[in-house]
Order: C-alpha cells, then sequence, then structure tokens
C-alpha cells in the first residue's frame, strides 16, 4: 500500500479562466486490489473483526460487496454478502457479483422488503440464520460506521493546509464524515451525492456522533449530480468521463468519480468557488475491468 497518497495537480482551462487550481488526491492508488475509501474504510473494520467471517450488505452493483469480497480474499477471511433482491432476477450474475464470487463471497439474496428492516435487530438476527452467519462480524451498507468514519479522518489529515476545499462522492456518507473531522478549520469539504433523495445530512451528523461524540469539521452537500441515483451513468456522464481521461490521463470511475467531477466543473463554470480557491478532489476509485 502507499500512504499518503499522492497529490497531483491538474492543468485544467475550466478551472484555470476562473483562476483555481485543481488537485487529485490519488487515492486509486492506495492498493492494486483495494483501493480509496474501501480500503480506508473497510481496514479498522477488519482488524476489528479478529479473524471471525465478515457479512455486510449491497445492492447488486455494489462497489463495496466487491471491495469486501476482494478484502476476503487478500486476509483469508471468509465474506457473506447479503444481496438486495431476488436471486433468480440476478442470474447470470453481473460483473459485480460474478466477481465476488470470484473472491471467494458467499452471496445471499434477502427480498427488497426484509432489505429495507436490515438494521431491526430481529430481521438482522434472521437474515444471519438464514445466511449461517451468526458468529460473523457485520460491517453496514456501504461500509460507513464509527471505525470507517474514524478510518477516513486520515484522508483529511493528509490533505491538511493543500487545499480550500476538498470534494468526494458520497454514498452512504462515511467517507466525509471522516474527512471533514480531519481538515484543518480553515478547509471545508464538499460531498457530491451519488444518490438521490436528500437524505445524507442526517447520515453525517449521526456517523460523526457516533465516531467522534458530535460534529466535526466543516462540511457541505451538493445534491444536483446524481443523475437519477446511483448506478445511472447516462451518455452525457459518459461523454464528459471519456473527455476528462482524454485530457489527464486519469482512468475514470463512473458510478463516484465522474459525478464529483462533472460537479466540480459545473461549480467551477457556475463560479461558486471565489478566484484564488485551490479544489481537491478526492479520487476515491478506479474503473473495474
Amino acid at each position: 500500500m502507499s500512504l499518503p497518497t499522492p497529490l497531483q495537480e491538474l492543468t485544467d482551462p475550466r478551472f484555470a479562466r476562473h483562476h483555481l487550481r485543481l488537485l487529485l488526491k490519488r487515492d486509486d492508488l492506495i492498493h492494486p486490489d483495494l483501493v480509496g475509501n474501501k480500503w480506508r474504510k473497510l481496514v479498522p473494520n477488519l482488524d476489528a473483526a479478529a479473524g471471525r467471517p465478515i457479512l455486510t450488505f449491497g445492492g447488486a452493483y455494489s462497489n463495496h460487496l466487491r471491495a469486501t469480497a476482494t478484502a476476503g480474499r487478500l486476509l483469508g477471511l471468509p465474506a457473506i454478502g447479503i444481496v438486495r433482491g431476488q436471486e433468480l432476477a440476478a442470474r447470470p450474475l453481473n460483473p459485480s457479483l460474478a466477481h465476488c464470487t470470484a473472491n471467494g463471497m458467499r452471496l445471499h439474496f434477502v427480498d427488497r422488503s426484509t432489505y429495507r428492516r436490515k438494521t431491526d435487530p430481529d430481521t438482522l438476527a434472521a437474515i444471519r440464520r438464514e445466511a449461517g452467519a451468526d458468529d460473523a462480524y457485520v460491517v453496514p451498507e456501504g461500509g460507513s460506521n464509527a471505525l470507517a468514519v474514524r478510518g477516513c479522518r486520515a484522508l483529511g489529515e493528509e490533505l491538511r493546509g493543500h487545499a480550500d476545499v476538498v470534494a468526494v462522492a458520497c454514498g452512504t456518507g462515511g467517507t466525509l464524515a471522516g474527512l471533514a473531522a480531519g481538515l484543518a478549520p480553515d478547509q471545508r469539504a464538499l460531498g457530491i451525492p451519488v444518490l438521490k433523495g436528500g437524505f445524507l445530512d442526517a447520515e453525517i451528523r449521526a456517523l460523526q456522533d457516533l465516531a467522534f461524540g458530535g460534529a466535526r469539521g466543516s462540511w457541505t452537500l451538493d445534491h444536483r449530480f446524481h443523475f437519477g441515483g446511483y448506478a445511472r451513468t447516462p451518455p452525457e456522464l459518459h461523454a464528459f468521463a471519456d473527455d476528462f481521461e482524454a485530457r489527464h490521463d486519469v482512468p475514470m470511475e463512473p458510478l463516484y468519480v465522474a459525478k464529483m467531477l462533472y460537479g466540480l466543473v459545473a461549480l467551477a463554470e457556475e463560479g461558486a468557488f471565489p478566484r484564488g480557491t485551490t479544489v481537491a478532489a478526492v479520487i476515491t476509485g478506479r474503473p473495474f475491468p
């Protein structure tokens, strides 16, 4: 692994003409198999598991399930993925779920109604029994819990003194919650949610309460760039990602990173950042093969 991950400055006219600097925090280079915020969130939980099997949750296209399966293979820990939806509808397995099984994860499908109640203690206990995982260490959907948030605090600490605004794509909010806590008082974290719904503000506050006992750091969210929701990647976004990759030779992960960078370009064009602002964008992952 490579920590702290490198900062890469880009020359991009869409920022330069507004007298802005753009830096990329290359967390996609943190580990060849377990990259970015997934590494920062999972490693503290894997340590806490202390050799027990890992049980976690996700949809059929979940990056978190993929990352957990990879981590289980690397560390020799059994991994069980609780997948939202009926198994028959998921056959044949899509590339994400096929990656999970290829890395040794055992998949257990539950209907959407049960999945929505997965945090209820009785429902969780029933899921564990049905999955044959009574002794497993449970990691929540997206990997965001107090341990994960504390793990992501180091990301903010690595960026102290390097940028005025630090942007990151948000799924469950754990990375932003930790990032904001690690930044200096004169820095601001900006989250770009990739799911629609507007629920993340409360989730991030709750995660900071769990991890630190209260609010930490300065952070805001801009909900305009989810492109219709998770896994929604319309042609406009693909065109943007292809252009950005061609300009800067940076692999573009479409579900999170491309949406975040698209949002930053739009904000720059809107004049949302004062002249002279240095913006750092956290590259949390890379495209899967």
